[in-house]
């Protein structure tokens, strides 16, 4: 029988396979199970080699936290431009319908 043993896990495979024969497995398909267990384990488990060396690439990935409050203050600071230049259109466009109102008035009133 195989006996598969990873960094992370030790998996029985004589158990195993007669677990399945007493559970109504034949000895050839729970060998085939187990051989397929035995291979998705020792591909899929992630060992301690393979978690430092995650730890080692997420330390290398650093934000600049500087650059970032840099830019943010320069979009800030395009924004509240962008307002105000919005705001001063909002108030011609005031002013402008405020006076043609206002003439409108007086014409309607010396019509009358």
């Amino acid at each position: 029988m195989l006996r598969a043993m990873t960094g992370a896990i030790a998996f029985d495979t004589h158990r195993f396979v007669k677990r399945l024969t007493e559970g109504g497995f034949t000895e050839e398909q729970a060998e085939t199970l187990a051989e397929e267990h035995v291979a998705l384990l020792n591909t899929n488990l992630a060992t301690k080699a393979d978690i430092e060396a995650v730890r080692a690439d997420r330390a290398v990935v650093k934000v600049d936290f500087a650059a970032v409050r840099a830019d943010l203050a320069a979009f800030k600071a395009d924004l509240r431009r962008a307002l105000a230049g919005f705001k001063a259109d909002l108030l011609k466009w005031l002013f402008g319908a405020m006076i043609a109102q206002a003439g409108l008035i007086v014409a309607l009133v010396k019509l009358l």
